[in-house]
């Protein structure tokens, strides 16, 4: 048995707006035997767009039975029975959310008729209910009404049923409702066929677009968590919806996987993907020594001839810092480039500086306390190496290089190959990549957990 349902809502937020009309229509596999229909009062004020959308006005619902005290007929009427709905994760998600809301755990076997749709009757240029609908010769009424929508999505899975009966040898049917969590766009042959291999992933919306990047160590079982987890928030539904197409990477090194993974993000800056979107690091924290020996701290702008010790989003926040080091390790503010009037430096007068500004404190003993402070932000041990890991096949190895303590970018060579290879010759065989803050931080956060091979030179 199958019960059809269809909900108006106050909005698309499942964590947030409520239900204001709910229908079920008890379909036997034939046809319909019962139904069950009621406007719900949200306890909340139904927007104007939504009003406009459904004709549900406030005084419609003022008088309606609220949620609790029809859950337990929802909850009797759709037991033992697969729930079926038109983008079914939409209806459901607004389900669970409100049992969750009264302490009960709601959970159905789903079935959904617009990836049932896809595949039964593909090529139709569009498959909303009322395009699709329209497109096979059934009338709905009361469009965006839960009764109207309910209605003519049952008589949707009896056309379905029907095909699925005469046309196909497998029960694509049973199928559908053993994969559920995929999302409407996605066939299970895609997820089947994804690697469970290291690399970075894409999901694409209709046009092409990429709209999320992630990375894993294995593709394919990330992808399928990803969507037993789709409806737990607004923003992972949103997501199930848009998906249209996975592409992938394979990377074989997982550094590699995590460095591709923030390039492309912050190059795509794809809409559901958060962390990483800013393209590029352009100020940092530079120490230069003067002409008497004393290491100076300042904050400027990146040139491709010089690397600093810190990367930073902007001059300021590299002042800010300098500042919070200069205070904990008594540092003189005019080596931090914070005083610039001639003689002894403001902290100095009030004794905080030893004097180093005005030669009263030698440049050895200061320097020992700057030194902490390049050591605490420096972005590497060494200099200059390269990172030896997996590579995408069992004859192969990935390399990732720093110079003069700056990311150049990644490669891959063949065991062969690295054997003859001098380390510092190992960039020749590299992609250059853009270096910035997050590069600094993913490969040194790796090294401090990584057995992969690092090759130092001078």
């Amino acid at each position: 048995m199958y019960a059809v349902v269809d909900i108006e809502t106050t909005g698309s937020k499942p964590d947030y707006d409520r239900i204001i009309e709910i229908a079920i229509y008890l379909h036997d596999g034939e046809k319909i035997v019962d139904a069950y229909t009621s406007l719900v009062n949200p306890e909340r004020y139904i927007p104007d767009f939504i009003t406009k959308l459904t004709g549900i006005t406030n005084n419609m619902v003022e008088d309606a039975p609220k949620f609790y005290e029809i859950a337990k007929k929802i909850v009797e009427f759709t037991e033992g029975h697969i729930f079926v709905a038109h983008n079914v994760h939409f209806d459901y998600s607004f389900l669970k959310g409100e049992f969750k809301s009264l302490g009960f755990n709601y959970n159905r076997k789903t079935l959904c008729t617009v990836r049932l749709s896809r595949k039964l009757i593909p090529g139709l240029p569009s498959y909303s209910l009322g395009k699709l609908c329209n497109s096979i010769d059934i009338k709905v009424k009361d469009r965006h009404r839960a009764k109207g929508d309910a209605e003519a999505t049952a008589k949707l899975l009896s056309r379905l049923i029907h095909l699925n009966e005469n046309q196909f040898e497998n029960d694509i049917i049973d199928e559908e409702i053993k994969f559920a969590t995929l999302p409407p766009k996605i066939q299970r042959e895609q997820v089947n066929a994804l690697p469970e291999e290291t690399g970075v992933y894409y999901f694409h919306d209709d046009t092409g677009n990429v709209i999320y990047v992630g990375k894993s160590r294995n593709i394919k079982k990330r992808i399928a968590s990803h969507f037993q987890l789709f409806n737990k928030t607004r923003k992972s539904a949103e997501l199930k919806d848009t998906i249209a197409d996975i592409s992938y990477t394979i990377t074989g090194s997982e550094l590699v996987a995590l460095l591709l993974e923030s390039e492309e993000i912050k190059h795509y800056t794809p809409r559901f993907n958060k962390a990483q979107r800013r393209s590029s690091y352009n100020y940092g924290i530079f120490v230069r020594k003067d002409s008497e020996g004393y290491l100076h701290l300042y904050a400027d702008k990146i040139k491709a001839s010089k690397m600093p010790i810190y990367f930073t989003e902007s001059a300021s926040v590299a002042r800010l810092i300098i500042e919070k080091y200069q205070q904990k390790y008594e540092l003189c503010q005019k080596f931090c480039d914070m005083y610039r009037h001639s003689g002894a430096c403001f902290g100095h007068r009030i004794g905080e500086c030893a004097g180093a500004c005005v030669g009263e404190e030698d440049f050895e003993k200061y320097n020992q306390r700057v030194e902490k402070v390049i050591a605490l932000l420096s972005q590497f041990k060494k200099p200059n190496f390269v990172i030896v890991g997996k590579g995408r096949t069992l004859e192969e190895h990935s390399l990732v290089c720093i110079e003069n303590g700056r990311y150049l970018g990644f490669g891959f060579v063949d065991t062969e190959t690295l054997k003859n290879t001098p380390a510092h010759l190992a960039k020749d065989f590299i992609e250059n990549r853009q270096d910035n803050r997050d590069t600094q931080k993913i490969i040194r956060q790796y090294l401090e957990v990584s057995h992969d091979k690092v090759l130092s030179y001078d």
